[in-house]
């Protein structure tokens, strides 16, 4: 088995990882992505339905916890009120709402849940994806827009979780959610920065900044 093109960097040679559940997950040797083949990916119908399900109360006080592991590093950083999009906000903008309890302007965007098009036709100091990149079917092509919706010196913080130990794959708990299809290495969140020319550094665990260049 092969697949021709890896779908976070178009390295045209991934490579069969391992097969588990019933999905074959391929892994690329240039960027270590490891990702779901394609006649595995869930339809629209089914990938709402299941999102439909996740708690992302704004009011939940242990959720709000959860996402401090990004939001406490990017306040840090972002100094005074500037202008940010939530891509993939969900159910619930919890992570918009704790931004703007600070004095910034969050907009929202979710393909399912908000699918605001005016939103990506603006360009921000700042976007967040909490818990969004290991879904994306076509991160090449989500990464291109992210690009394109960040300001010169804009900041791209995103949250997910890495993947680590090749041995323990199979039996990771995060694979098992069949709406996570992607999952990246430290090595792959450089190689993308690589890609775009945006700086890069990890604040903490499973938490990368990009820097868009001025």
């Amino acid at each position: 088995m092969a697949q021709t093109e890896c779908r976070v960097c178009g390295a045209e040679k991934s490579f069969f990882f391992v097969s588990a559940d019933g999905t074959d997950y391929y892994r690329c040797p240039s960027c270590l992505a490891t990702f779901a083949g394609g006649e595995f990916l869930l339809g629209p119908e089914e990938e709402r339905s299941r999102y439909a399900c996740h708690k992302n109360d704004p009011s939940d006080q242990e959720y709000r916890r959860f996402l401090s592991k990004l939001a406490d590093p990017l306040l840090d950083r972002l100094g005074t009120p500037k202008e940010g999009l939530d891509f993939g906000c969900g159910t619930g903008p919890a992570l918009a709402q704790m931004l703007e309890d600070v004095g910034h302007h969050i907009s929202l965007f979710d393909p399912f849940f908000c699918p605001d098009g005016a939103a990506l036709e603006r360009q921000y100091d700042f976007v967040t994806c909490t818990e969004v990149f290991e879904h994306f079917h076509n991160p090449a092509r989500e990464l291109k827009l992210l690009d394109r919706l960040l300001r010169p010196g804009g900041l791209l913080a995103v949250m997910t979780c890495f993947q680590t130990d090749d041995a323990k794959f199979k039996e990771w708990h995060y694979r098992r959610d069949p709406t996570h299809v992607v999952f990246y290495k430290e090595e792959t969140m450089r190689h993308v920065a690589e890609i775009f020319g945006w700086g890069i550094e990890m604040p903490v665990k499973d938490v990368v900044f990009f820097t868009k260049a001025d």
